[in-house]
């Protein structure tokens, strides 16, 4: 079997060894095809590795865009009605380069707001964030148990990090998706990262819309979902994402104010 090795500095074995976690993860659902581990660590340079099986990845047809939706859906399924089971998960790991924060919670609201929305937050202030912009946004987290008056998700295995980088099909057609950043929480998010920056086939959404219809109120949800990673964008790569997450900021706090 062919393998294809990832290398980085020392301190990258901390993502390494969460993408083995997260892909174990996955992997154990049984739903979705994701690449085999053979290992993780560091070399006798003292550069950390991870070994996966070689994979031909090709952009999804919509064939096999329907079909991972449906994969989508069962692995969303089978994982999100557990009645003991928490938003977050055992370890942190990571979004991009950044730090994940995967602090467990009760409330799905309680969790989004300070494992996700709150740290980004506090990065974007460090980074240049204009005060004006960041006080908007910490007027968004609290607020933000409004939006989930009347929706109650299940903590769902997620992705954690689904856009159409990190989803493909082999050449036989079966979709695999790999890079995850895993933890439980409400399955829309992993459908709203997937909108946010497109490359999935219309048949990927109404695949997975016809295997487990999406709730009302998911169009204002996936803005808040998304303001996550557009927060990380911004901390990761610059002012380019200030005026996109100020707008959807601002798009955010009228609907809880109307």
């Amino acid at each position: 079997m062919r393998r294809f090795r990832k290398t980085g500095t020392a301190d990258r074995l901390a993502m390494f060894e969460a993408e083995v976690e997260g892909l174990a993860a996955l992997r154990a659902t049984q739903t979705v095809r994701v690449p085999e581990v053979f290992g993780t660590g560091i070399d006798a340079n003292g550069s950390a590795w991870i070994e996966l099986e070689y994979l031909e990845l090709g952009a999804l047809s919509p064939q096999s865009g329907a079909r991972l939706g449906e994969q989508l859906a069962e692995m969303h399924w089978h994982t999100g009605h557990r009645d003991d089971a928490l938003f977050g998960w055992p370890r942190d790991n990571f979004i991009g380069d950044s730090p994940q924060s995967n602090q467990s919670h009760q409330s799905w609201a309680s969790f989004f707001a300070a494992e996700r929305l709150r740290p980004q937050l506090e990065r974007a202030q460090a980074n240049g964030m204009p005060r004006a912009v960041v006080s908007q946004g910490e007027r968004l987290i609290e607020g933000v148990g409004a939006f989930f008056l009347d929706y109650r998700p299940q903590p769902c295995l997620l992705h954690g990090d689904l856009w159409a980088g990190n989803a493909g099909q082999l050449p036989d057609g079966t979709p695999v998706i790999f890079d995850p950043a895993v933890y439980r929480g409400d399955r829309e998010t992993d459908l709203a990262m997937a909108e946010l920056f497109g490359g999935f086939p219309e048949a990927f959404y109404a695949s997975y819309r016809t295997a487990w219809p999406l709730d009302p109120g998911f169009e204002t949800r996936k803005t808040l979902y998304n303001l996550y990673h557009i927060l990380n964008h911004f901390n990761l790569f610059g002012a380019a994402y200030l005026n996109q997450a100020r707008r959807m900021i601002e798009r955010l706090l009228a609907e809880l104010r109307g």
